[in-house]
């Protein structure tokens, strides 16, 4: 009888595609997945370490999981706190079997084997390998979307964040594995993501070539109904890019914003500001009016004053985004902002948080309002659950449809009401997307 595994994937769309890569290599191990945690012989956590709550998630989750698995078992931690803190991970986790990391060096906590090697790491009749995860196979997409990460790791150096020092330098994907992997997934949304999106290829001029993000864009496009991009570096959305995504079909922008305000976006080690900011935005609406805007921003970092708070309220309320997250800023040891002063009250960093989310709820409603009587494109991702250009998958609002839509297909429908970040569309038509 095949042996079973379980994999859990927490954090970000990029841990999912590390998990999903991981699942199609031990199918073509021969091992068999399971959604019975008790049932398997293979347990994988794959984690996130971006900011504490999300280790504290990690780490419950990770304990939650050892009560429910078999003793016979073998408890594998991977992911982003694997190679962020794998030695210490080890150590103050006897119940785990191994802590592995993606692509760097693996820490082994293993109570039966001897010695390990850095390439293949034996956890049961199919080993989990210290592999090169860009490059691994995937099985067919079990829903009608699928991410592509197109790279790994980053090059900047930004003030708030630790990636770079556990995920390495930025290493872009050969265009012709990214398209192979696109037409395995046999999706009809290819979402394409990364740590830095469009400096994709950057690493790699001489090979990829100069702006290689466009033509992996249009040729994605080619093989696929939409292609959407996520997590857009604001310095990079050149004009060029800004026209092939619209053509695409898919005008969707999330933009990588942070915060709006001069001095402290320096503090950051970003770049920009808000006038730049907006100034962008009002220019991809004039080429294309319904155009969707996501981006996120870090509330009460060091050395945010009330001015800059005042600013950033300003500019959501100029800019009115169709989908906004606000994050409460994380000191992440070994980061620059971790060595700044001017620390914000945590409870004043709540008492922003409150205000911005208020306002951007306002207008995220007052968006989808603008919506009903309006005809619109989904793609039916599950009955009664569709989505339009304007939401990504696991992120924004859907669209609730007629069950009677077929899954995986796409429909003409119109939007009757708007509830929260939710629209309700009425009718139906199939609509093939042969005009894509």
């Amino acid at each position: 009888m095949s042996q079973r595994f379980y994999i859990e994937t927490l954090g970000c769309p990029k841990n999912q595609v590390d998990s999903d890569k991981l699942i199609g290599t031990l199918l073509a191990d021969g091992m068999q997945s399971t959604d019975d945690v008790s049932a398997a012989d293979l347990v994988v956590v794959n984690t996130c370490a971006f900011i504490d709550e999300a280790r504290k998630e990690s780490i419950d989750t990770i304990l939650a999981i050892d009560d429910r698995r078999s003793d016979s078992s073998r408890l594998v931690v991977t992911g982003c706190m694997a190679e962020r803190y794998g030695a210490e991970l080890a150590e103050a986790l006897p119940e785990v079997d191994q802590v592995a990391g993606f692509g760097v060096p693996l820490h082994r906590h293993d109570r039966a084997a001897g010695p390990v090697g850095k390439k293949l790491i034996p956890v049961s009749s199919a080993p989990i390998p210290e592999l090169d995860l860009l490059n691994l196979p995937r099985p067919k997409s079990t829903s009608p979307w699928a991410y592509v990460k197109i790279a790994e790791g980053c090059d900047r150096t930004c003030g708030f964040c630790a990636i770079p020092s556990f995920r390495g330098p930025q290493r872009s994907r050969d265009i012709e594995q990214i398209l192979t992997e696109v037409d395995e997934l046999e999706a009809r949304e290819i979402v394409l993501v990364a740590q830095d999106l469009a400096s994709y290829g950057k690493d790699r001029p001489s090979e990829l070539g100069a702006g290689s993000i466009v033509p992996l864009v249009k040729a994605v496009a080619e093989r696929t109904d939409w292609v959407r991009l996520l997590y857009l570096y604001p310095s990079d959305l050149t004009d060029e890019l800004i026209d092939a995504m619209c053509a695409t079909g898919v005008p969707y922008f999330d933009l990588s914003l942070q915060h709006v305000s001069k001095p402290l976006l320096r503090r950051m080690r970003r770049w920009g500001d808000g006038t730049r900011f907006l100034d962008r935005i009002h220019d991809i609406r004039e080429r294309q009016p319904d155009a969707a805007f996501r981006s996120n921003f870090i509330v009460g970092y060091p050395g945010e004053t009330e001015a800059d708070h005042d600013q950033l309220l300003r500019f959501v309320e100029d800019a009115q985004l169709d989908w906004c997250g606000f994050f409460a800023y994380s000191a992440e040891e070994g980061t620059h902002a971790y060595t700044l002063d001017g620390a914000v009250a945590p409870s004043l960093m709540n008492e922003r948080l409150a205000e911005l989310r208020q306002l951007q709820d306002d207008i995220t409603a007052s968006r989808g309002d603008d919506m009903i009587g309006r005809a619109i494109r989904v793609l039916v991702d599950e009955p009664g659950i569709a989505r339009s250009v304007r939401e990504a998958p696991e992120i924004d609002g859907v669209v609730h449809v007629s069950h009677d839509l077929p899954v995986g297909q796409f429909a003409e429908v119109e939007v009757a009401d708007a509830f929260g970040p939710d629209l309700v569309a009425v009718g139906g038509s199939i609509d093939d997307g042969d005009d894509d």
